[in-house]
Parts: C-alpha cells; sequence; structure tokens
C-alpha cells in the first residue's frame, strides 16, 4: 500500500482536494437556494439527512480513483523515459518496486471505480466520466506532441469544483467553472515551474515543455502571467458571487503565497523546488478552501 501511495503521489492531493470540497458546499449551497425558492424548504429537509453524506462520500471516492488512475497511468506511460533521468529512475516501475503490469492493473481498477461511482451520483455525471477520464489520462501522452501539456494536467485537476458541483446539483453554474479555471491557471503555472527541473533532459530526449521550448527564464515569466490571471480571476469570482470577507481574506493569503512562490524560484532557482512547487502550494489550496468554504457555511446558516 506504501508503493502504491507513493506511485501515485497521493499526498498531492491536497492541491485539487480543496477546490472540489469547495465546489461540493457551492453545491449544497446553490441546491437549498432552489428548494427553497421552490417549495418553501420542504424538500430541503427531506433531502438534508442522508442525500449530502451519500453524495459527499461518492464525490471523495471519485476523486481519489480519478486521481490515482492518472498519476499511475503517467507513471506507466513514462516508466522508459523515467528509467533515463536520474531524478526519476528511483520511481516504482523503473526501479522495479512496482511491476508495469500491476502498475496498469491498478488504473483500470480505479478507471472502473471511478465509472461506477458516477453511475451512484447521477446521470450526467456517469455520461461525463469517460470524457474526465480521457483528459486526465490522455495528458500522460501530450508531453510528447504540444508544450502545451500544463494546460491539459491544469484542466484535468480543473474538474474538480466543477464535477463536485455536478454532483450535488446535476447542473453547470458560471461560479464553479471559472473555479475550474482558476484551477486549471494555477496548476499549470505551478507545473511549468516543477518542469524545469527536466529542462535539458526534455531537449534532449524530445519531450515537450515550456521550459524546453522557451527556455528557463521565459517559463518562469509564463508562470508568472498565468498566475496573475489567477489572482484576478478570484477578485472578478468574489464580486460576482457576492462572497464575504472570508473568501476575500482567502483570496488574500493566495495570491500571497504565489507571488511568495515567484519570489523563492527567483531568489534560489531549482535549490528550493520543492518549497516552491508543493509546500505553498498546498499551503495555498489548504487554507483557501478552508476559508471559502466556511464563508458558504455561514451563508447557508442565513437561510431558513
Amino acid at each position: 500500500m506504501k508503493n502504491y501511495l507513493s506511485l501515485v503521489k497521493f499526498s498531492h492531493t491536497i492541491f485539487a482536494m480543496p477546490f472540489a470540497m469547495i465546489g461540493f458546499t457551492l453545491g449544497v449551497y446553490f441546491l437549498k437556494v432552489g428548494y427553497r425558492i421552490e417549495s418553501e424548504g420542504t424538500i430541503w429537509i427531506n433531502v438534508s439527512q442522508n442525500y449530502f453524506l451519500i453524495k459527499f462520500i461518492l464525490v471523495l471516492i471519485c476523486m481519489i480513483t480519478a486521481r490515482n488512475a492518472a498519476m499511475a497511468f503517467n507513471r506507466w506511460a513514462d516508466r522508459q523515459q523515467d528509467a533515463l533521468n536520474p531524478r526519476t529512475a528511483i520511481r516504482e516501475i523503473p526501479s522495479g518496486i512496482i511491476s508495469e503490469k500491476n502498475a496498469l492493473v491498478f488504473v483500470v481498477i480505479n478507471c472502473v471505480v471511478f465509472i461506477i461511482s458516477t453511475f451512484f451520483i447521477n446521470k450526467l455525471c456517469f455520461y461525463l466520466s469517460p470524457v474526465a477520464l480521457l483528459v486526465v489520462l490522455g495528458y500522460s501522452y501530450t508531453k510528447r506532441f504540444s508544450f502545451l501539456c500544463h494546460l491539459i494536467l491544469g484542466i484535468g485537476l480543473g474538474l474538480a469544483p466543477v464535477g463536485a458541483f455536478v454532483a450535488v446539483t446535476g447542473k453547470f453554474r458560471i461560479v464553479p467553472v471559472l473555479l475550474g479555471i482558476v484551477v486549471m491557471l494555477w496548476v499549470s503555472g505551478f507545473d511549468i515551474i516543477y518542469s524545469l527541473q527536466d529542462e535539458q533532459f526534455d531537449k534532449d530526449n524530445n519531450f515537450f515543455s515550456i521550459p524546453a521550448k522557451f527556455g528557463y527564464q521565459n517559463a518562469v515569466s509564463i508562470s508568472v502571467i498565468l498566475h496573475i490571471f489567477v489572482i484576478g480571476l478570484l477578485v472578478f469570482i468574489g464580486v460576482f458571487g457576492n462572497f464575504g470577507l472570508l473568501y476575500w481574506i482567502g483570496t488574500v493569503v493566495f495570491a500571497c503565497l504565489l507571488i511568495y512562490q515567484h519570489v523563492v524560484v527567483q531568489k534560489f532557482g531549482l535549490e528550493r523546488i520543492n518549497l516552491a512547487f508543493f509546500t505553498l502550494n498546498g499551503l495555498a489550496s489548504i487554507l483557501f478552501g478552508m476559508l471559502v468554504i466556511t464563508d458558504i457555511i455561514m451563508k447557508l446558516t442565513l437561510i431558513r
């Protein structure tokens, strides 16, 4: 179990999970408002006991299994390249800790569990489940033909808040879609920073990435631009969605940690890449998620 958790970098779940929980909480809020308008709250009372708990568990299962499948498939697809790269040669598949066959079986099992879980959520999630898997699994091959692979990874994680909202409501709404775009741009930006480590390896082995295409400093600049758009979009969402004080505090905290991430990269380069990539982004996601979810819950308590 420890080896498989390491294979999929389970600790990196903290990047998208808080945003999925924001999407879920937004779904609860929108659903409660809708039920209140349509039937003066009577349906809300009927479904509140078990409905949301079941949805919450199913969303968690979908988040975990989709990410497990994506990461394990990425490791399987890149097994030969990873074996050539000194930085990645110690990973589970090239080092022989997990066999290629078992890794692929692990991917299939997680895909099956994901699709089955969406079936019990609602029809829309079930119908869209193959599309979601196509995005998160297909990312692994985009690195072979396009430097926009970072954006594909971002889209995969950006599905988290949108999917969680749809799981609760069975509908699309603009705010969770905008949050999905925030995640896409944010993840793409910090993935560019992380890929700086492999700039020369990607060039030597015909792998596509923004650092390999445009060089170190230009890649850092592109990452900065993407994160500027993230901050601007968060401000727009706050105004458009009529969020409260805690949302704005969360936005300020998130923005400060993004800025500090780039300060670390500019000052220390690759020396502190783990601080810039994992620690600061993980902290930004958790703190923003906690504050925004609390903000939405406070709005929920005002609904009678």
